[in-house]
């Protein structure tokens, strides 16, 4: 029996960690995201074990794909759910870029090695480097004070990206998918996606380049007016007062 009963409350009900206090539903997510990484790289390596003649109908491309969807799909989940229940936490700002990037430079990485004739080095050069380039703008913009929204193209980028890759991977095993008569392309699926999203990552990367000039540039007229504004305080209050010369009378 406990005595003070206070003392009795927190033994039983310890407060809990703040990393933990954080671990909601959408930062949930976003670390399931994080953890399909490793898995896609099993995956997609020789030491799955239905990899190359050992998958008969395709095991490796068909679960390579569908991780890939799921983990894709769950980029826009931890969003919405964070929005919807009002749990946008700084865990969760933190992990969601993270876990982004972690899966579209691991998806390429992995690509240039298992469709070196799809992708060939230069393309994850300049995917991840474009990668790269917009967080590095995202956190200048968070350090200066204001946010670069993702637009349009950004999202069609992402959209192109999730069909390359999956293509990429479903066209190391099959050139074409006879389905229900209709002849598909999986190769040209893949190279055009390739391609259309190189040209689509350009285009977004200038896009979000352009929206941060003008905004870090808007924001230094703004923080040099207010320094002259200030010195010319200073000038004014430190010159001395003249005195008033004395009219002549004619």
């Amino acid at each position: 029996m406990c005595q003070n009963d206070s003392i009795c409350r927190v033994t039983r009900f310890p407060a809990r960690h703040p990393v933990f206090a954080q671990m909601n539903l959408p930062n949930s997510i976003t670390m399931s995201r994080i953890a399909s990484v490793p898995l896609l790289i099993w995956v997609l390596s020789p030491a799955f074990p239905w990899h190359g003649t050992h998958g008969i109908h395709g095991e490796q491309e068909i679960a390579a794909s569908i991780l890939f969807i799921i983990a894709s799909i769950t980029d826009g989940l931890d969003g919405y759910f964070a929005r919807r229940r009002g749990q946008v936490t700084t865990m969760g700002m933190l992990l969601d870029p993270l876990a982004d990037k972690l899966m579209v430079s691991a998806a390429f990485i992995i690509l240039v090695a298992y469709t070196p004739h799809i992708v060939p080095p230069w393309i994850a050069v300049v995917v991840i480097g474009r990668e790269f380039l917009v967080s590095g703008l995202r956190s200048i913009a968070s350090a200066e004070g204001f946010t670069i929204q993702a637009s349009d193209i950004g999202k069609l980028k992402t959209v192109i990206q999730i069909v390359s890759v999956v293509a990429a991977i479903l066209a190391h095993r099959w050139e074409y998918w006879n389905w229900f008569g209709f002849i598909i392309g999986v190769h040209f699926i893949a190279v055009t996606a390739i391609y259309w999203m190189i040209v689509v990552s350009i285009i977004s990367a200038i896009d979000y380049f352009v929206g941060f000039w003008k905004k870090i540039d808007h924001a230094s007229n703004t923080h040099r007016k207010r320094r002259n504004s200030v010195l010319s305080r200073r000038n004014q209050k430190s010159s001395p007062a003249r005195p008033e010369q004395p009219s002549s009378i004619s």
